[in-house]
C-alpha cells in the first residue's frame, strides 16, 4: 500500500517538475513533434493541459491512482469536469505511455459527470 502511496507522490512531483518550466526555457526550445498525433501547424499546450488539472484540488493525484489501479471510483465530479473539458489533442501529450487510458476515463467521467462537455 505504501508503494502505491510513493508512486503517486513520484508521479505528482514529476508532474509538477514538468509543468513548472520556466518560461525562457520553454521558448528558446521546440516542442518535439510525433507524426500522426497532432498535426505539426497544431502544438499543444502541455502546461495549459496540466493546468485546468491541477486547479481542480487533488485531480492529479485521483487520476494517477486511477492510472496505476485500473480503477475509477477515486475521481470525483470536478475532476470529471475538468478532465473532459480537456482538447483531446492534449490526451496523447499527457498520457503518453498509455493511449487506452484517456478514453477509459472520459466514458468513466460520462456517468459520473453526465453534463460533461463531449470531445471527439
Amino acid at each position: 500500500m505504501e508503494s502505491k502511496a510513493v508512486v503517486s507522490m513520484f508521479l505528482t512531483v514529476s508532474l509538477c517538475a514538468a509543468i513548472f518550466v520556466t518560461q525562457g526555457v520553454a521558448q528558446t526550445q521546440t516542442p518535439p513533434t510525433i507524426p500522426g498525433i497532432f498535426p505539426p501547424g497544431l502544438p499543444v499546450d502541455l502546461v495549459k493541459c496540466w493546468s485546468s488539472l491541477f486547479n481542480v484540488e487533488g485531480c492529479v493525484l485521483e487520476i494517477s491512482k486511477s492510472i496505476f489501479s485500473g480503477k475509477f471510483e477515486n475521481v470525483e465530479a470536478a475532476c470529471c469536469k475538468a478532465f473532459s473539458a480537456l482538447d483531446a489533442n492534449c490526451w496523447p501529450q499527457m498520457f503518453p505511455l498509455n493511449p487506452f487510458f484517456p478514453p477509459l476515463l472520459k466514458e468513466n467521467c460520462a456517468r459520473i459527470a453526465p453534463n460533461s462537455p463531449a470531445h471527439n
